[in-house]
């Protein structure tokens, strides 16, 4: 279904809610708003395919905004709202965006992109300012009735970019109305144990694909969203028990961080209404699934997948607890694990992880990405590495990228991030191959400790002999060292090339 349904039989009905301001918007609310956006579009002349660009924080008019694109036929990009002004301007020129919509709450980025960005139609909410126009005054200046050539549009999201330039993925338009169902609105329900109307928690930004497609999905379904503004573990938890939440959908971060608060707050809050918490973007250490199952019970569900969509792997919290480790089986393609030749390998053998006969990778502007990232036999990867079991169940090792090469031995950091970050003395780690005259290259952990002041002698030996207690000896750092707060993206992935830059030269750091 569409939010458009639910606006003529419960118009009343919270569509979503802002955890911090409050701010509540009704189904008839965002349906009404969504014309209008709608409307407004197509007065810039905006027609099917084309794109517009949203740059901001986490805030109350953010779905609306997507969904007015989504019934107009429109691309709807939303960017980082972390990036720099040169690379949200890499991000709209190469997707082709004729609109931007902002907020002054990104920071001094918003007063820059007016200079980089000359022929984009502006659009700032809360109000005009500068070369900004106000967004909600042109909604507000049209009319609330669907425009007359209504058509499903669709996201056209970039990477994360933890590897280089971001790479756009722009599906298909297919021409069907807008509420005609994706497999995204059938994946909550169908593997994810969501009920219709659910209370859903999204902790993460909207920028993000998971985020921003789930609530979409959810809203489809006729639930309420409770969006974060930012990510805090306490009000997590806080949010859970006085809305009632049922679904969410979180990262391994977002666990560790919940996990590291102490056990008399995390006590303190009711999470029993809970019946599907998903959580995706990277593997969870085996630790930390095992005590979030512990505390919420067996409702915690995966999946492994991208923004480019040829692949998805699902695993319930049943067998998950008879797999550990996995990232699940196949629903959407087949997995194979490829060798250095990209030829297919036994079970429990190591390497490339591939989809086969799912649907086509391809990325925005970059065709060469796509073939670099398809074998001979048709393939397509994500650059991830693992192996899966006799039944197909795919348990992931790390990024080829991401790969050290120590002596010629193969070593893999996640195995090594698992273990540290389970530390009680650690918040956050990142683990990167550093030149070495000898071995060519050597493990170096960064730590991010719980408490900056004891980043030390003291606490660097204290890990390094736990690292050493629990590795074989090739594994265990060499290095530690520490960063008062790692690089990480607020969707839980790590700008982990910004790190090991560090150690090659090419980049200045804060890391001691």
């Amino acid at each position: 279904m569409h939010p458009a349904t639910h606006a003529k039989t419960e118009p009343d009905r919270v569509a979503y809610v802002m955890a911090g301001s409050g701010e509540a918007v009704t189904y008839g609310e965002l349906d009404a708003r969504s014309n209008q956006g709608a409307q407004l579009f197509r007065s810039l002349g905006l027609k099917v395919g084309d794109v517009i660009a949203i740059f901001m924080e986490n805030n109350a008019r953010y779905l609306e905004i997507a969904w007015a694109a989504q019934r107009a036929g429109l691309y709807y990009t939303c960017i980082s709202s972390k990036l720099t002004a040169g690379e949200v301007e890499y991000i709209v020129r190469d997707c082709g965006a004729q609109v931007l919509i902002s907020s002054p709450a990104v920071g001094p980025v918003f007063e820059q992109l007016p200079a980089v960005l000359p022929g984009v139609k502006l659009f700032a909410v809360g109000g005009a300012t500068g070369a900004y126009a106000s967004y909600e005054a042109a909604r507000d200046a049209m009319p609330a009735e669907p425009i007359a050539d209504q058509t499903a549009g669709s996201d056209m999201l970039y990477s994360s970019g933890t590897t280089g330039r971001p790479k756009g993925v722009k599906p298909p338009l297919r021409g069907v109305d807008i509420d005609v169902a994706d497999a995204l609105t059938v994946l909550p329900k169908a593997f994810f144990n969501f009920p219709d109307q659910s209370r859903y928690l999204s902790p993460a930004p909207l920028y993000h694909a998971a985020p921003l497609r789930w609530c979409m999905s959810v809203q489809r379904l006729g639930g309420t969203v409770v969006v974060m503004e930012k990510f805090d573990p306490e009000q997590a938890l806080a949010l859970i028990e006085k809305h009632k939440i049922q679904t969410a959908q979180f990262v391994p971060t977002h666990f560790v961080r919940m996990l590291k608060l102490p056990e008399d707050v995390r006590a303190k809050y009711d999470v029993s209404s809970l019946v599907s918490a998903v959580h995706a973007a990277a593997p969870c250490p085996i630790p930390v699934k095992e005590q979030m199952i512990a505390w919420w019970g067996p409702v915690i569900y995966e999946y492994y997948a991208g923004t480019e969509g040829n692949g998805f792997c699902y695993i319930g919290p049943q067998a998950w607890l008879e797999r550990k480790g996995s990232v699940g089986k196949a629903v959407i393609g087949e997995v194979r694990i490829c060798n250095d030749e990209n030829e297919q390998v036994p079970p429990r053998t190591e390497g490339v992880v591939y989809f086969a006969n799912g649907p086509p990778l391809a990325y925005h502007n970059d065709p060469g990405k796509a073939a670099e990232n398809t074998n001979q036999h048709g393939w397509t990867t994500l650059g991830d590495v693992g192996w899966v079991d006799e039944d197909g169940y795919l348990y992931l090792t790390d990024r080829k990228s991401f790969m050290i090469i120590s002596g010629g031995v193969n070593i893999y950091p996640q195995e090594i991030e698992n273990l540290l970050v389970t530390h009680p003395k650690v918040t956050d780690v990142a683990v990167v191959g550093a030149p070495d005259e000898e071995m060519g290259e050597k493990v170096v952990a960064v730590i991010q400790p719980a408490d900056w002041n004891e980043a030390g002698d003291a606490l660097r030996e204290e890990l390094l002999a736990y690292a050493r207690a629990n590795l074989s000896h090739v594994k265990a750092p060499r290095v530690l060292d520490f960063m008062e707060e790692l690089p990480r993206h607020p969707t839980g992935k790590l700008y982990k090339r910004l790190i090991r830059d560090a150690y090659w030269g090419k980049t200045d750091s804060k890391i001691v």
